[in-house]
């Protein structure tokens, strides 16, 4: 499997999954035809935004586990949200747990941090955080991001039910956006100065 790197937030798995692939051909795939009725509107193929809303949505967890897109673990979401007056664009958001030690002041009472997932192993830097024992007061960082995706990293599907085609074409579409995240990493690392 790739790994994860500092100008990395999400990988497409392509080897995973057709290794794993039920039909043989694609563990994504064999997940969009289940999700059929997220991949069309009134049985005509969907705009280029709303698929890839849905190609996103089911090529991530929870609902592929793991996902054909895999986001990394110190991530605490990385979604695909619709902007704009008409909700016709969509961004990025990235929500990303911080410590204490980026604040410039700092409670006067010590309160509890986020920390680190204790059940995830991994063999890199890229830890999960979860929520503390709550004990005591807890004050928990989180910073959302939110990256514009240009319109022409879309791809308006030709078919409005999952077969290889469109198969194809919603695995374009989410390295696209997995290609605009990575792209954008920096945003990530710039948000501690780069000491994650």
């Amino acid at each position: 499997m790739p790994e994860f790197t500092a100008r990395t937030l999400a990988l497409a798995d392509d080897a995973y999954d057709k290794a794993n692939a039920s039909d043989g051909s694609s563990r994504f795939g064999s997940y969009l035809a289940v999700n059929a009725a997220r991949l069309h509107d009134a049985s005509a193929p969907l705009g280029p935004v709303d698929f890839a809303q849905a190609v996103w949505r089911i090529a991530t967890s929870p609902v592929m586990s793991p996902g054909y897109v895999r986001v990394r673990p110190d991530l605490a979401d990385l979604a695909l949200v619709t902007t704009g007056e008409d909700y016709d664009r969509i961004a990025l958001r990235i929500t990303v747990p911080l410590h204490h030690d980026v604040l410039a002041h700092r409670p006067a009472a010590r309160s509890e941090d986020w920390q680190h997932d204790p059940w995830h192993i991994s063999t890199d830097r890229w830890l999960r955080h979860v929520e503390p024992g709550l004990d005591r007061p807890a004050l928990l960082l989180t910073a959302t991001l939110f990256v514009p995706v240009p319109q022409h990293f879309l791809i308006a599907p030709s078919v409005a039910r999952p077969c290889p085609a469109m198969t194809r074409e919603a695995k374009q579409t989410v390295r696209n956006l997995v290609e605009h995240a990575n792209a954008n990493a920096h945003l990530v690392g710039d948000l501690a100065g780069g000491g994650r």
